[in-house]
């Protein structure tokens, strides 16, 4: 059966294949690029917050890249992207009312500690040390893509090496902010290079 995609789709059927088959980095840095900003208003429309929808714009690429050998050109993968990401989206914001309702309390650093436990402390965890491994034009590639405040929490963790005290000093952010967005913004680097790397 004959697919019948638009140009656009044409377009990123060939990047998903340069991707999956030839390893070719770059292709994820071009999806990236396409639907970052549209991705992210729309995420912006259902939860009204920015940091929010910065949040839920990682965590969509990031689990559309993880599974991009799932994708079938039945639809344009810009159709199936903004999927996941409405899907995530909506679970995002149930969970949010549930734990509204179950405490009016704010989270502490406590609280946050155990919420996030499998961001671990300052011990580098076998993705973070891979991503510290790759220090190489691909990475800042992926990073120049992301808003601002993502890439400015990347550079300090990953290329400049600074704690989470630190980190929060600079950008005078709250220790579970820090780390909640790191590790979106992790899971979306390591998916690409893992991915990319496996097929070399």
């Amino acid at each position: 059966m004959e697919i019948k995609l638009t140009g656009k789709g044409k377009r990123d059927y060939k990047l998903i294949q340069q991707a999956l088959q030839e390893g070719d980095q770059s292709a994820y840095t071009q999806l990236l690029k396409y639907y970052r900003d549209a991705l992210y208003f729309s995420m912006l429309k259902m939860t009204q917050n920015p940091m929010d929808a910065e949040d839920l714009t990682i965590e969509a690429f990031a689990k559309a890249f993880k599974n991009l050998d799932q994708y079938v050109p039945e639809y344009a993968f810009s159709t199936w992207l903004f999927k996941i990401a409405n899907n995530n989206a909506i679970d995002f914001i149930r969970n949010r009312k549930k734990e509204s309702v179950m405490s009016n309390k704010d989270f502490d650093q406590e609280t946050d500690e155990h919420q996030h436990s499998k961001v671990a402390g300052e011990a580098l965890d076998p993705e973070e040390q891979f991503i510290r491994s790759q220090k190489i034009d691909l990475v800042h590639e992926v990073v120049d893509k992301l808003k601002p405040h993502y890439k400015k929490l990347i550079e300090l963790r990953y290329f400049k090496e600074r704690s989470y005290d630190e980190i929060m000093q600079e950008l005078d952010l709250p220790l579970g902010t820090i780390k909640a967005q790191l590790f979106r913004a992790r899971e979306l680097l390591y998916n690409i290079l893992k991915n990319a790397r496996e097929k070399l």
